[in-house]
């Protein structure tokens, strides 16, 4: 089956876990792990995996630009910003695994807008991917004018690229709550939890509701855990949704596929298997094009 070309910026932690979602990808083929160091695990993984490594940055797709139709940027949001002008003059679909949002958010669980028309998408962060598909689901039945999330995770989990990112990582995912989920208000925190052993990537839902129905709020909480575990298998409720009032909270524990990293990290892999998804419909729609060029 023909596939669409990928490539991989950054070969930390989220670029290397990625870097195995994709090898089991049936719309997408994998040619290159780019990065810019030469001793990175992610690039030795890579080679040994029979990818083409680059350790030249972005300049590697510029010298290169026939390697991918797909460019996953798994840096830092700083960088996101160079590297998504340089993508775009390129003319790759870059899908971006960093807080930077220089695209519009998307959560493959929650349908909002063509962003299938984009040239660059953004996956939000680990904590909104976990978390938003439950905002929009209290909000579709219950309107929810405040939302506060709180993602905690193993400090084992936690890469360079993730604790650089902190700042980003709350405006992010506060816009993704409102932007996605479609709450008035957002709020978000996150907790880097240095246990040992590691926890489980756990995530706090408090949300205050115009309109209170227990029933239609869990039924659709529920329906909406069904729909994000077609690609996080590791993704539950901890337990029955909580009601006080005008309030909901809702706990929710992702375990990860241990691509990786092991298990306790479900923090990268919800980003990773989110990503892989929403470039899978890409990639879908590319080949259907494809086809009918073919044809006409």
């Amino acid at each position: 089956m023909e596939k669409i070309k990928a490539a991989i910026i950054g070969s930390g932690n989220i670029g290397t876990d990625l870097m195995y979602k994709l090898e089991r990808s049936k719309f997408i083929e994998l040619k290159a792990m780019i990065g810019i160091d030469s001793e990175s695990d992610g690039l030795k993984r890579a080679k040994e995996r029979g990818y083409l490594a680059f350790d030249n940055g972005i300049q590697a797709l510029k010298e290169h630009p026939e390697v991918a139709d797909i460019v996953f940027d798994a840096t830092s949001a700083k960088t996101h910003v160079r590297h998504a002008k340089i993508l775009a003059e390129l003319g790759k679909l870059a899908i971006d695994l960093t807080p930077a949002a220089r695209g519009p958010f998307v959560s493959p669980a929650v349908k909002t807008g063509d962003y299938l028309s984009e040239k660059n998408v953004n996956m939000i962060t680990c904590g909104g991917q976990a978390t938003i598909p439950i905002v929009h689901a209290i909000n579709s039945v219950a309107d929810v004018s405040y939302a506060e999330i709180v993602a905690t995770i193993s400090s084992k989990s936690a890469g360079p690229g993730t604790r650089a990112n902190i700042d980003e990582f709350t405006i992010t995912t506060r816009r993704g709550i409102e932007d996605v989920g479609g709450a008035d208000n957002g709020k978000a925190l996150i907790i880097l939890n240095p246990a040992d052993p590691p926890i489980l990537m756990r995530d706090t839902i408090y949300c205050e509701v115009k309109n209170m129905d227990e029933g239609a709020i869990t039924k659709s909480i529920e329906q909406m855990v069904d729909k994000v575990k077609q690609y996080v298998p590791g993704y539950r409720l901890k337990q029955d949704p909580l009601f006080d009032g005008k309030k909901v909270t809702v706990f929710i524990e992702v375990e990860g596929a241990g691509d990786y990293f092991p298990v306790y990290a479900g923090n990268l892999d919800i980003m990773t298997a989110a990503a892989t998804r929403v470039a899978e419909d890409f990639a879908i729609q590319m080949l259907e094009k494809q086809s009918v060029k073919s044809k006409g």
